[in-house]
């Protein structure tokens, strides 16, 4: 039988009405509140990381593919879009890479590593910037052309009012992609843009028909233009020394919070946009890539920039086109990084304070236990043992308290932020359990490995002295 372990659970248990109990009470409520900030912490940096980026990476895409020579700007230079990648790309699953260990900046090692998932969509898009007239407003706005492929699940989870696009009529990409071996045999008809398209005017009246003129705007832009769903707007493009203009009509109207995109584009058919910049139907701004995990960045990266684009193509990352963003995410780890090791410092002060003040009000026990033949190593177990109730009481009511009030938050919504500074209206929650139980289990043993030096007060007792002490 483990005597040490037994007489823990003795002592703990019935040392209600002691001045220890006071500094018990207090060490377990120090433990308790640790565990429920850091458990809050976690859930809320998590939370706000996962927010933000499934919104931007929704909007965006994780990875780009654009003409070389497009620089990143909103007047790009078209691309075609029978490319051997698209769309069968987002069938591609996970791919193995070499990882590379690094520590402060520096290669240690490399490995063979494998992908947690593969890509889960390609779609198209296009741009045109213009100038959306009203009764009596001006404002700058970029027009995002979408098609067919346009994966409609993240902005439904933002719209407000109305509804998607209808795209109808939308039979180029199977059609022409299937019969483009038979059309370039068979033409003998060049055009100025593109010698391998085929009877570039007949293709361009199909692709016209059913163009749809609705457009999906952000909340910011109707609050500013004072226009609603439904109402019909004019939109003015300049193309050298020629203006052109389109009028749509609102069909929906979304917000994500992040005003700085919001108020910027908007959602058209991308027919729209590839008749204002004089394109054929074969030609887009580029692609959009998306992944099924974002950890899976970098590998997908490199393997689609040197496996899957040709030399007049080039991909870029999420992270390459908006640096700043992923170090203003990276910042948030920092503070959680902070808000833990300050946590879990507070818990071990009050355990080791609580602990010496044990050791010292049992000092007749120790001297006693000692004269029997005990070691000292069985006494410091006893004291051991009796902190792991501690902490573990510590911990049960941490959790309760740090979990209940992350669900409370994460269905009631107590905390309301300004979404204009902190991008969202809400104080997100993301909990995950297994990073729960690890720190839960860092702060058992952390603690523990911490107290096993005022634990060694116990060899300085001496018997005599102690069984002597009143």
């Amino acid at each position: 039988m483990n005597y040490s372990a037994f007489i823990a659970r003795r002592v703990a248990f019935s040392d209600a009405n002691s001045f220890s109990a006071l500094i018990i009470r207090i060490a377990t409520a120090a433990v308790a509140l640790s565990v429920a900030i850091m458990i809050c912490a976690t859930a809320l940096v998590q939370g706000f990381k996962q927010t933000i980026s499934d919104k931007i990476f929704g909007f965006w895409g994780h990875i780009h593919i654009t003409n070389y020579d497009a620089n990143n700007s909103l007047e790009t230079v078209p691309i075609d879009v029978r490319q051997s990648f698209y769309p069968s790309l987002d069938t591609l699953g996970a791919i193995y890479y070499t990882k590379k260990i690094e520590f402060l900046g520096y290669e240690l090692t490399q490995r063979d590593a494998k992908t947690s998932g593969g890509i889960r969509h390609i779609q198209l898009y296009a741009n045109k910037a213009g100038i959306i007239k009203t009764n009596n407003q001006l404002e700058g706005i970029v027009l995002r052309g979408v098609g067919a492929d346009f994966d409609w699940a993240f902005m439904k989870k933002y719209l407000i009012k109305g509804d998607t696009l209808a795209l109808k009529n939308w039979q180029f990409i199977p059609k022409y992609l299937a019969n483009k071996e038979q059309k370039e045999e068979k033409d003998t008809i060049s055009t100025i843009r593109d010698t391998r398209f085929i009877d570039s005017t007949a293709l361009k009246a199909q692709a016209d028909t059913g163009i749809s003129n609705e457009i999906i705007v952000s909340e910011s832009t109707c609050r500013r233009l004072k226009i609603d769903l439904n109402d019909k707007f004019t939109v003015h493009f300049v193309d050298g020394e020629t203006q052109r203009v389109r009028k749509f009509t609102v069909k929906g109207v979304y917000r994500t919070g992040l005003e700085e995109y919001d108020k910027k584009f908007a959602l058209v058919d991308v027919r729209q946009v590839q008749d204002l910049n004089g394109w054929l139907p074969n030609q887009i701004s580029g692609f959009e890539i998306f992944l099924d995990d974002i950890d899976d960045l970098d590998p997908f990266g490199e393997y689609i920039y040197y496996q899957k684009t040709s030399s007049d193509l080039f991909s870029q990352t999420i992270k390459e086109l908006y640096p700043n963003i992923f170090s203003w995410l990276d910042l948030q780890d920092i503070n959680e990084q902070f808000i833990l090791l300050l946590m879990l410092l507070v818990s071990v002060i009050n355990m080791t304070t609580a602990l010496m003040i044990l050791i010292l009000e049992r000092t007749n026990m120790i001297g006693t236990l000692k004269a029997l033949g005990s070691s000292n190593w069985d006494v410091q177990r006893i004291f051991l043992y009796y902190a792991t109730i501690i902490i573990g009481r510590g911990l049960l009511w941490g959790n309760l308290i740090g979990i209940g009030l992350c669900l409370i938050q994460k269905y009631a919504q107590v905390i309301t932020l300004d979404e204009e500074a902190y991008y969202v209206s809400v104080a997100p929650i993301s909990l995950d359990f297994t990073v729960i139980a690890l720190l839960n289990a860092a702060t058992l043993l952390i603690t523990l490995l911490v107290l096993l030096i005022p634990s060694l007060l116990v060899a300085r007792i001496s018997p005599v002295k102690a069984i002597q002490f009143k």
